[in-house]
């Protein structure tokens, strides 16, 4: 049954209420490349998700759109390596394939993100076809590719198709997002993740009552019907409140270890606590795992390790 944009999505929860080895999960979004001065790193959020969700044995299906040239050849080239499914991947013909350009001044560096890249104009049609074709068991989507109308059609054509829970990371990029998109993005989620900061964004913008981030969270939940509000805190570590009024927190259990960049640390953790979720770990283990992987992401360079002996350590300790 297709909904309007401002009715509320529940979907049942039968696809991650027991262990689903392989699932899939439909990925929508950007895809951007971090152009520096000497080279350029593909990344985007959805990109960096699906790749560790393939590295932990699901199937992610990343719906995007990339221009026609050396960057989607890499993309791609990149994708077929990790046996990551390519079907998703759109081509235009107009725009370019996303890119943030990096800055350096004054000691410091400063992230552009273009407009009018080639995600701002994923079709919609094609990224609904796709998505029904994979029968995912998750759904996952942020903010930034909502940022032109044509990619906010696809994706809400493929909510409305598709009957999985919906994962909202919120992402907030500035100035690429609004209140509306985020209200009708809010409407749609099952479960929204967001960082302390974004979280005290949107009580501040939907004046959110409560006088602490938790109560936010809860009147947050209310407003919007959304069954859980996961909030992470970077070294501090992360909490969710559910509907039912559960709450479960997480704090470091260990020393912290060196910070060489914090870039996908979010990601990270999404990847794992979706990958908690479909795998029917307890909350409280899923929030932990996800904070200790997040963690040592941090400790290397980029949001994606490079060679997938890294996730060794996490996957037999999760095995046992």
């Amino acid at each position: 049954m297709k909904e309007t944009a401002d009715q509320t999505r529940t979907i049942p929860d039968p696809h991650i209420s027991s262990r689903r080895s392989g699932a899939t999960v439909a990925l929508f979004g950007e895809v951007l490349a971090d152009v520096f001065p000497d080279r350029s790193v593909l990344g985007g959020a959805p990109f960096n998700v699906a790749r560790h969700l393939k590295a932990f044995g699901l199937n992610p299906v990343l719906i995007t759109r990339t221009g026609n040239d050396a960057l989607r050849d890499e993309l791609l080239e990149t994708m077929a390596a990790s046996g990551m499914e390519t079907v998703g991947v759109q081509c235009d013909q107009n725009y370019p394939t996303g890119q943030v350009k990096v800055h350096f001044e004054a000691g410091t560096h400063r992230f552009e993100i273009l407009p009018e890249q080639a995600y701002d104009h994923i079709h919609a049609t094609v990224a609904r076809m796709v998505a029904l074709n994979c029968h995912p068991s998750l759904i996952y989507f942020g903010t930034l590719a909502q940022r032109h109308a044509a990619s906010r059609r696809a994706l809400r054509m493929l909510l409305n198709s598709v009957r999985a829970p919906a994962f909202f990371d919120v992402n907030l990029r500035s100035p690429w997002y609004e209140p509306q998109v985020l209200r009708r993005s809010l409407r749609q989620a099952d479960t929204v993740k967001l960082n302390n900061e974004e979280m005290a964004v949107l009580a501040d913008m939907f004046a959110l009552p409560g006088d602490t981030l938790a109560g936010h969270a809860r009147a947050f939940m209310q407003m919007f019907d959304i069954r859980q509000v996961l909030v992470t805190c970077g070294a501090e570590g992360a909490w969710l409140v559910r509907r039912d009024g559960e709450e479960v927190s997480v704090m470091p259990n260990r020393a912290p270890t060196t910070v060489v960049d914090t870039v996908g640390a979010g990601d990270g953790f999404s990847a794992v606590f979706m990958l908690g979720k479909l795998q029917g770990w307890p909350v409280e283990q899923t929030l932990a795992r996800a904070h200790e992987f997040a963690a040592a992401i941090c400790t290397i360079r980029g949001a994606v390790p490079e060679h997938a002996d890294f996730y060794e350590p996490f996957l037999s300790a999760w095995r046992s």
